[in-house]
């Protein structure tokens, strides 16, 4: 592990400190190290009445040698190895661990996602479309979810798949899918972004999500109820600019209810592989936007409006996710100033940002788990 390493890995393991504000505050310090050092004093500011959690040099060491015992790699959003498509959208994860062929994070992707229930009719599909866009050289993109997600990891398995764990990239979830997480591990790849050992919950399955779509050129849907995190999959691609495509179903079947809104809605429709291959022909992804995290230095801000900033988000924000830019309007205050406040009172643990660019207040701070 380099230095640089050590620094990125202990910001973002750090107390309150999520993608968008570790690149927030990387391009305002200059550096994980000279970042490390003001967020103390960031998170006091903000309301923090006790000292903010930074894990120890020891800790992360221990989380790295853990990682090479289990033969994971870590990999930094600022290292040639870390793919592209996923710098590119708005909250790539700072560090993601990755078991397998690394390669395959450099090759085109798609994802398929769909019902954990799925139809028997649905499971033999979703393998059929993924071994042949395997065949056609697109890496398979998953979540390793029962149903739609281990058919499509099954159908790419011979060419290359990926599989976007929501926990750490040791805990196997289902656990039904141990087999199949192994034969990934061995001719594909896992990938995660929460740390070693990281236990599952209900929170990180949308965040895992988000770098199942943002892997990829595109993301088909294959038997989507219309309450489903596939839909919340797809809601996701189209904020970061990926295709979505959708597999139509009987109007009788709940579990087609989803796909089919997604048609109706200008989702592709997709009856074979032909129809994925000419829906991802024009993608951006051909000539990935890779943004810089060079440091920039911030404008002079008076410290009495950024005070005055946090105590007007605090009384304007609620538990209900917001839009950070509506945020930014309704406070009228100048967009840098809200933003030092918005990252005071993240690092304090008195808001949360969400995927989708949203903001929400949090009912108690967050701290993450040891």
């Amino acid at each position: 592990m380099t230095p640089e390493q050590r620094d990125w890995l202990q910001l973002a393991r750090t107390e309150n400190v999520g993608p968008i504000t570790f690149f927030q505050l990387l391009r305002r310090y200059g550096t994980a190290a000279e970042a490390l050092k003001a967020v103390p004093d960031l998170a006091a500011k903000g309301g923090l009445k006790r000292k903010l959690t930074i894990p120890s040099r020891s800790k992360i060491e221990d989380e790295f040698e853990r990682l090479n015992r289990y033969g994971a790699t870590l990999l930094c959003a600022n290292e040639a190895a870390y793919p592209d498509p996923l710098k590119a959208i708005a909250d790539p994860p700072p560090v993601i661990t990755v078991m397998g062929r690394i390669d395959l994070l450099r090759t085109p992707c798609i994802a398929m996602v769909g019902a954990r229930n799925a139809t028997i009719n649905g499971l033999r599909y979703a393998e059929q479309l993924a071994r042949e866009l395997g065949q056609r050289g697109q890496t398979i993109v998953s979540g390793l979810a029962a149903g739609i997600d281990a058919a499509a990891h099954r159908g790419g398995l011979a060419t290359g798949t990926l599989a976007v764990v929501a926990g750490g990239i040791d805990v196997i979830y289902p656990p039904e899918n141990e087999k199949l997480y192994r034969a990934i591990a061995e001719q594909g790849a896992i990938v995660a972004e929460m740390p070693f050992g990281f236990p599952i919950s209900a929170q990180l399955f949308p965040r895992r999500n988000r770098i199942a779509s943002g892997l990829s050129a595109g993301v088909i849907v294959v038997e989507a109820a219309m309450k489903s995190g596939s839909l919340i999959t797809a809601r996701m691609a189209m904020e970061q600019g990926r295709e979505v495509m959708a597999v139509p179903g009987s109007p009788l079947d709940a579990r087609a209810a989803g796909t089919n809104h997604l048609i109706k809605g200008g989702a592709t429709l997709v009856t074979d592989v032909n129809d994925v291959l000419a829906a991802i022909s024009h993608s951006l992804l051909s000539e990935p936007r890779t943004p810089t995290y060079a440091h920039q230095a911030p404008e002079s801000i008076d410290e009495s409006a950024v005070e005055a900033a946090r105590k007007q988000l605090l009384a304007c924000l609620s538990f209900n996710p917001q839009p950070v830019d509506v945020v930014i309007r309704v406070c009228q205050s100048p967009a840098p100033v809200v933003s030092a406040a918005l990252l005071e009172l993240e690092l304090a643990g008195h808001v949360v940002r969400l995927p989708g660019h949203q903001i929400a207040l949090l009912a108690e701070p967050m701290a993450k788990a040891e």
